[in-house]
């Protein structure tokens, strides 16, 4: 018995609400179940029940075993004096206020369908992917529940990349342009480098970038240097020394204070993601245009992905990295990676300035992420197996969060799907 199941079995009354009596003997009708409380203190608050032929209004606390009560020191906490029911599997201890007084317990074993727990068991019985409990059943999960469940999924998971946004909006003080910046920096590093542009990003004074616009060399410069990449490298490549030397300049005039003992990765990544590479189409985006947080912030696709569309240095068509002659060849931003961007960067900072400045998610914007081509990785190859294939982006990301939020922490009764498959079932 797992204490999700009597948390379900509660909050959708399944179970056999006539003839209830607490374990000793008292009379109990359900009028009101109350609100269930994902946060801490007892599980439902505002429940109304008749306990005994008396009315109670208060909360009620779910445990599989009654004891878990004193297990989990509630006895000890005036959050639960409140508490007007005690609902569990087993009772195998009485448990008591901070004042002593005894709180009624309901038993649920006796008031259980073989059915209901024989479908539960089922979802993790007859599975036969690792990942996924209800893999056998997906199929029959009505179309209708399964895209309203996408889209709540895909809202939660913008909820959740909004965290970052609204961290940096705090710690600079509601300037969205430099948010956008450390969002930008921040993935065109990618998984790996990540972390450390978003770390070096933070390093730059955004006001620097402002009036380096028009200047792309010296953009360059000022992101190799910050990164560390200019501090030691081959003496006899002059674009490299050209860059080391205005990154001097720029040190000096503006007191910049680079990033120490940390450098970025080159190792496991493809040419066309090394930082080197990376940090100079970054630097050509913010040198070549001077309107590009209004474009990402409010632009239709064909804007946004125009804003991207950067020629740099003819040193790079030669280059990688500082030093290494490769064949020439130009090195646009892909169209793959201006995908995930949009995804990582441009969508949860619209979602999270409409929800800051009052407006609303328009439709605009869902269409947006509906022309963008599903992600391609080892999640989705799951999904499809089971005949769920995500149509775009949007609903790749949902299956995302489902995957990672729901599925793998065994969260069935939380997800939409579950929950379904049990009423089916039982």
């Amino acid at each position: 018995m797992q204490e999700d199941l009597l948390h379900f079995i509660w909050k959708t009354k399944k179970l056999q609400t006539h003839h209830l009596k607490t374990v000793l003997g008292a009379s109990v009708v359900i009028e009101s179940l109350g609100l269930h409380n994902e946060g801490s203190g007892p599980d439902f608050f505002n429940a109304r029940l008749q306990i005994g032929g008396q009315l109670w209004a208060g909360n009620v606390e779910i445990h599989v075993k009654a004891s878990d009560w004193h297990a989990h020191k509630h006895s000890q906490d005036g959050n639960y004096d409140n508490v007007i029911l005690h609902v569990v599997w087993e009772h195998d201890a009485d448990v008591f206020r901070k004042d002593g007084t005894l709180i009624p317990t309901l038993c649920l074993k006796d008031y259980i369908s073989i059915a209901l727990l024989d479908a539960y068991s089922g979802l993790f019985r007859n599975r036969t992917n690792k990942e996924i409990n209800c893999d056998a059943y997906l199929g029959q999960v009505p179309s209708l529940l399964w895209h309203n469940w996408l889209d709540r999924l895909f809202i939660e998971r913008m909820e959740v990349r909004s965290g970052l946004v609204l961290e940096l909006l705090r710690d600079y003080k509601n300037d969205w342009e430099r948010v956008m910046f450390l969002m930008m920096f921040k993935n065109f590093g990618s998984k790996i480098n990540g972390p450390l542009f978003l770390e070096i990003g933070r390093k730059i004074d955004f006001a620097i970038v402002r009036k380096l616009n028009g200047h792309a060399f010296q953009m360059e410069a000022l992101f190799m240097g910050m990164a560390g990449l200019l501090q030691n490298g081959p003496e006899k490549d002059t674009y490299f020394n050209a860059l080391q030397k205005e990154f001097s300049y720029l040190l000096q005039k503006f007191q910049l204070a680079p990033i120490v003992g940390s450098t970025p990765e080159f190792f496991r990544l493809r040419p066309a993601n090394f930082p080197t590479i990376r940090l100079a189409q970054l630097a050509c985006i913010y040198a070549e245009d001077h309107n590009i947080f209004q474009k990402l912030l409010h632009g239709r696709r064909e804007e946004i992905k125009e804003c991207f569309h950067v020629s740099l240095h003819p040193y790079w068509e030669t280059h990688y990295n500082f030093g290494q002659k490769s064949p020439k060849k130009k090195k646009p931003i892909s169209g793959t990676f201006i995908d995930l961007l949009m995804i990582n960067t441009i969508f949860p900072l619209r979602f999270c300035y409409a929800k800051e400045t009052g407006g609303a998610y328009s439709e605009k914007e869902w269409g947006l992420l509906q022309e963008i081509k599903a992600e391609r990785n080892a999640i989705m190859k799951t999904y499809s197996k089971l005949q769920v294939v995500p149509a775009n982006a949007r609903e790749s990301q949902a299956l995302l969060h489902l995957h990672q939020n729901y599925c793998t922490k065994n969260k069935c009764l939380q997800c939409a799907v579950g929950a379904s498959l049990l009423n089916l079932k039982s």
